[in-house]
């Protein structure tokens, strides 16, 4: 089929509908950010002053707001350790192993990411609720590794199938063991993907809600639910500048494992078997 040419309106018009949308798409996050310096206590937007008193306020020692970032930041790593261990294990199972119904088991492990969150932290507070363990912030982290394990076994695995095999039978075959060649050749070329699974397992501990919401006490509130309940009961500007610091978080997560994969596939092409006997 022959391709019309291209046209110089037509690249002006494409530039500009992309433009355009790409505008309309950030607007909510670029209000968010001018109205988190907002000086007044109802925030206004555009502002009429400039502070940064909500930032101070949201990392003023001892107050609500500093304690909820501490123990979401304490579940979202209990999380990410959890679901690193889970990740790997299923992933490696699933990518290498031969395991008999190979796709009810993949599909058990990722069902989790169909199912309604409401539904998983009603199942989950019926579980806890009788062992007395609502608000302990390893209850939660266990609740939270529900949802961010499926996450990282879909990291790991399409990181371990994009690892060349013939790597570890040829170390197989010159008498090195499982162990040593899982840490010697498997886990630094998985390097990229564990990183990326680690910081996704992150963000989803750290900004999940209903889970946290069916399982937190009055003295344990993780960050999301304090800032519904701010949002739901009194208009408090601080959740401006706790969004701004989230959107910068995620940014920045998003970065790392964009530096990380480009820095782990040149090293990849520049041969990857050590040069120390693996034996």
């Amino acid at each position: 089929m022959m391709e019309l040419p291209a046209t110089r309106a037509g690249h002006i018009g494409r530039a500009l509908s992309a433009t355009a949308i790409l505008l309309f798409l950030a607007m909510p996050i670029v209000i968010i950010l001018v109205t988190s310096f907002g000086a007044d206590g109802i925030g206004t937007f555009p502002p009429k002053e400039y502070s940064t008193r909500w930032y101070e306020q949201m990392a003023a020692p001892g107050g609500n707001w500093a304690t909820s970032i501490a123990l979401s930041s304490l579940i979202a790593a209990l999380t990410t350790v959890f679901s690193l261990i889970l990740g790997v294990t299923a992933a490696t199972a699933l990518a290498r192993g031969r395991l008999p119904l190979h796709a009810a088991v993949y599909g058990l492990v990722l069902a989790p990411l169909l199912i309604p969150q409401v539904v998983i932290a009603l199942g989950l507070f019926l579980f806890f609720e009788p062992a007395g363990m609502l608000g302990s912030p390893l209850a939660i982290a266990l609740g939270h590794t529900v949802l961010a394990a499926p996450v990282a076994v879909l990291i790991m695995i399409s990181t371990l199938r994009g690892i060349d095999e013939r790597l570890e039978d040829a170390a197989a075959s010159m008498g090195a063991s499982r162990m040593t060649i899982a840490r010697r050749i498997t886990f630094p070329l998985a390097t990229p993907g564990l990183i990326a699974a680690a910081v996704f397992s992150f963000i989803t501990s750290f900004d999940e809600f209903f889970i946290a919401q069916f399982m937190s006490t009055p003295d344990t509130r993780t960050l999301p639910v304090l800032v519904f309940n701010a949002l739901q009961f009194d208009v408090d500007p601080t959740v401006t500048a706790v969004s701004a610091v989230l959107i910068a978080l995620a940014i920045l997560a998003l970065a790392l494992v964009a530096l990380v994969r480009k820095l782990g596939g040149n090293r990849n092409g520049q041969g990857v078997l050590p040069v120390e006997p693996l034996s």
